[in-house]
């Protein structure tokens, strides 16, 4: 394993442990998974269902066709979507996770309405996404550069070949950018956390109650 991919895996087990702590997930929850890949690239994807104790409770959503993903998880329900509203009744989980997803989701007209669907479809959530200040741009592991606007790190990112990161791929988010996303999408009850690495935020954790009990 390579400096990165330790790092990633100590930061994620963090969270992990956060989550637990915080919300205490139980065998009658029904928890909701948002950003299911369906093919792995490291040890760290699907995180949730690598560890969760109730796995027969939990749905996963995401994009992709769940095909190797069920495989591996066969105890776990797997939904694929267009990406944009949730096919879900509202509040019909008690607790939605979603970890690094929401850099993914587009721009941020597209993140508000992310973050409204998991409002409506969920009493709770646990909301992960890197900070787009931290100095090293965590997806590309560039350094730096990622503070340019975004047409010239993607042009920088298309010459190194790493073309995938440019686009919508990834639009990631200051302190100022999730906390007016969130007040965008009526999500005012929530204890932002950040994580740090070498005495800096890599990352942040939104520990959001919909139901007014945070």
């Amino acid at each position: 394993m390579n400096f990165a991919n330790r790092v990633s895996a100590a930061n994620r087990d963090r969270k992990w442990r956060l989550f637990l702590s915080h919300f205490a997930p139980t065998a009658q929850m029904l928890v909701l998974d948002v950003g299911f890949s369906d093919r792995e690239y490291s040890g760290n994807d699907n995180y949730i269902e690598k560890h969760y104790s109730y796995p027969e409770k939990l749905t996963a959503l995401g994009i992709d066709e769940p095909s190797e993903f069920l495989s591996r998880y066969p105890l776990v329900r797997a939904v694929r979507y267009d990406g944009r509203r949730f096919p879900f009744a509202d509040k019909e989980f008690d607790l939605c996770w979603s970890n690094a997803v929401m850099e993914h989701v587009g721009d941020a007209e597209a993140q508000v309405d992310f973050l409204k669907e998991i409002k409506r479809v969920s009493s709770r959530a646990f909301i992960t996404t890197p900070n787009r200040y931290f100095p090293v741009e965590v997806h590309t592991l560039t350094p730096l550069l990622h503070y340019l606007p975004k047409a010239i790190f993607d042009r920088y990112l298309t010459l190194i070949g790493k073309s995938w990161g440019t686009g919508d791929y990834m639009h990631p988010l200051s302190r100022s950018d999730l906390k007016n996303r969130l007040s965008q999408a009526g999500i005012d009850r929530y204890r932002l956390v950040s994580n740090k690495f070498a005495g800096l935020t890599l990352d942040f954790v939104v520990l959001a109650d919909f139901d007014g009990v945070l």
